[in-house]
């Protein structure tokens, strides 16, 4: 029997009988153990590959030749902003402690399998939590952990190619006195590298949010919709903090998918309650019908 089938059986006999709260324990330790496990094996797996992955992906955007860097000369090319364009990034790397290479390498294989290892392990856990859902919660939230695992990759893009780089550029060339150089340990390097990419994965989890919010009825539309300047304000705000270049191009190409995100929020948290208002009326419509009956 295929390993999905295998997986919807077990499903469809969790659901068919109650279980008690030792047992939901039990079930959720294993789901937690198979999902560290998901991540341990991918963080084998970079780890034998991690020079490789801190030469392409870790190291990258330290270098002037990064892809980022690249189409923003082009961009100021266009725009006839040449401030936009990045040639050169004075700082170095060090390792200053002993042990500093060794650890920051175990440190990064164990991000970089949280990274590749969060569908599956993102999966474990709705595995657990689908059962417990109604009927008509479950078939709202089909395709669940696709949406999730999209708008996390899409995040974690996000901030490997945009926010990152434009950090690491301001950080590099702001200088209190030209006699001061910069020279980074490998530790906070890294550290701003994995914070930046990893909370951008968290932040597109926003129509995630905004739909169970709306799912609770803790959020409306309208309510997104009256406060949409509002939200705009503290977009720029955040935007602002991430990129902390002053210049208004970098801002704005942080803030342009903070916005779009926002208003796809805001489609979620409508169709939500469409929804709701369809089950409604047709829980009203099932009323009439049963009580004509009695009658009849």
């Amino acid at each position: 029997m295929p390993l999905d089938q295998d997986f919807e059986k077990e499903e469809e006999d969790a659901e068919g009988k109650e279980m008690s709260f030792l047992g939901h324990l039990e079930e959720l330790r294993w789901h937690v153990i198979r999902a560290g496990a998901s991540i341990l094996i991918f963080a084998i797996i970079a780890f034998v590959y991690i020079e490789e992955i801190y030469h392409y992906v870790i190291i990258a955007p330290s270098q002037p030749d990064f892809w980022t860097y690249k189409m923003l000369c082009k961009l100021a090319d266009v725009v006839g902003y040449q401030e936009l364009c990045i040639k050169a990034l004075n700082f170095k790397l060090q390792a200053i402690g002993v042990g500093d290479q060794f650890t920051m390498s175990m440190t990064s294989a164990v991000i970089a399998g949280l990274v590749f290892a969060f569908p599956y392990a993102f999966w474990e856990v709705w595995r657990f939590i689908k059962p417990g859902l109604r009927p008509s919660e479950r078939a709202s939230a089909r395709g669940a952990v696709f949406y999730v695992t999209f708008l996390f990759f899409s995040g974690v893009f996000f901030g490997y190619y945009v926010v990152t780089p434009l950090a690491i550029n301001f950080l590099a060339n702001f200088t209190l006195d030209p006699s001061i150089i910069n020279e980074f340990s490998l530790s906070s390097y890294i550290s701003l590298v994995a914070t930046l990419t990893l909370a951008c994965g968290v932040a597109f989890q926003l129509p995630i949010v905004v739909f169970v919010l709306a799912k609770v009825g803790v959020l409306t539309p309208s309510f997104m919709r009256e406060y949409r300047k509002h939200a705009m304000i503290v977009i720029l705000i955040i935007a602002a903090v991430i990129t902390p270049s002053p210049d208004i191009y970098s801002q704005v190409i942080v803030a342009i998918p903070l916005f779009l995100l926002y208003e796809i929020s805001i489609f979620v948290a409508g169709k939500v309650e469409r929804e709701k208002l369809r089950e409604e009326q047709a829980l009203a419509k099932s009323g009439i019908s049963s009580s004509e009956t009695t009658e009849d």
